[in-house]
């Protein structure tokens, strides 16, 4: 029997709601199992098959495939690939627990990602009552949970960070916090594009919107759900200022914009004439990140980089070249809106402005043989001298 067509599983926004994506090469029998499937839909734009995303769905479908064909999955979110079996009350506390991390003002993306680890937290321990957990019982979580789904030390500080919050929350376990200690971050220098780099990039980007976000991207150091977010009202063409407002950590900052940018703002504005937001799509709503993602990846191919490129990338570059302009980091901080100078500093490690001054020890010796006019000490280090 010939083998099905791998079943590719992915998420997008779609329609203004999170969809379930399906790719996979053309097969009758698959296409007739999924017409099956209630309110799944093909699209023309996307190349998929497609349904609303929730974990039913999600379940619903690697149910339906599993024993058929191979699903790829590594698209997905491993934190909704395992199921749950909570009882009543349980999901009543971590509802409360939700409505408490609101009533905090944490952004929807930590309330979400801390519920979802304390979730696991006690759904783990079902067999054991919430006041009779101990520090014990987070060590073995961790031990064997985020070391089976292969967890990353931020994702465990997270956890953390979320546990520490919950027994404040529901105060009568026997969780000591002072004995809950977050792993030591790992300090991975992030990947900077040289100045010529990123002008390779702009100049390959022919598409005049897509040119507009990646120089904006750079010239000012936006982080990329801020020139989604952005709105033509905080452009002040006079001041040659940008307002952001509610970036990371929900704080307001002024960027500067660049002078050689204004020409190609001017263009942009006058071509598409966006109403409210810089960039938009389809009337005229939010532009995605993901398509930045997608057409920024093109324009560092075509530019022949083979360095790993996002947006942050950009955001990296504009700070490691400021500060190797001459910018102090203090100012640095300001225009990234960073919370802590510490964070500000990972740039000092990559930028290359004193350590150019910096002579090799090996370029010390070669420069003094050079010097010398005897000819048994001339060579070269290409293995090409003739002694």
């Amino acid at each position: 029997m010939k083998k099905l067509p791998i079943i590719y599983l992915e998420t997008k926004v779609h329609r203004k709601e999170k969809q379930l994506l399906l790719k996979f090469d053309y097969h009758n029998q698959l296409v007739v199992l999924i017409k099956s499937v209630k309110d799944t839909y093909w699209s023309k734009s996307l190349k998929a098959w497609y349904l609303n995303y929730s974990e039913e769905n999600l379940n619903s479908i690697l149910s339906l495939f599993k024993d058929l064909t191979e699903i790829d999955t590594s698209k997905i979110d491993k934190k909704v690939l395992f199921k749950r079996n909570l009882t009543n009350s349980q999901k009543k506390l971590l509802n409360n627990f939700y409505v408490y991390l609101k009533g905090k003002r944490y952004r929807k993306s930590t309330i979400e990602t801390y519920t979802f680890f304390i979730a696991d937290f006690v759904n783990f321990h079902s067999h054991i009552t919430l006041k009779n957990l101990t520090n014990r019982n987070v060590e073995e979580f961790i031990e064997t949970v985020f070391l089976e789904r292969n967890y990353s030390v931020s994702s465990q500080r997270q956890f953390i960070s979320a546990l520490k919050i919950f027994i404040v929350f529901y105060p009568s376990t026997k969780i000591n916090n002072l004995s809950l200690v977050r792993p030591k971050k790992s300090r991975k220098l992030p990947n900077v594009l040289s100045q010529e780099e990123v002008i390779k990039i702009v100049q390959v980007t022919k598409n005049l919107k897509h040119r507009a976000i990646i120089v904006l991207l750079y010239s000012s150091g936006l982080r990329v759900g801020e020139i989604t977010n952005l709105v033509l009202s905080n452009i002040d063409i006079p001041r040659k200022q940008i307002k952001v407002e509610k970036g990371k950590g929900r704080k307001d900052r002024f960027v500067v914009l660049a002078n050689t940018f204004l020409p190609l703002l001017q263009n942009y504005l006058t071509t598409y004439a966006p109403k409210f937001f810089f960039i938009e799509g389809q009337k005229g709503n939010k532009y995605s990140e993901s398509s930045i993602r997608k057409f920024l990846h093109k324009s560092v191919q075509d530019a022949g980089i083979t360095k790993k490129v996002t947006p942050h990338t950009l955001r990296h570059s504009y700070a490691t070249h400021l500060l190797e302009n001459g910018v102090g980091i203090r100012h640095i901080q300001e225009l990234l809106g960073h919370s802590k100078p510490e964070t500000t500093m990972i740039y000092t490690h990559i930028a290359k402005k004193d350590l150019l001054d910096i002579q090799s020890p090996l370029d010390t010796i070669l420069l003094h043989l050079n010097k010398n006019n005897k000819r048994e000490e001339k060579f070269l280090l290409s293995g090409s001298d003739n002694l």
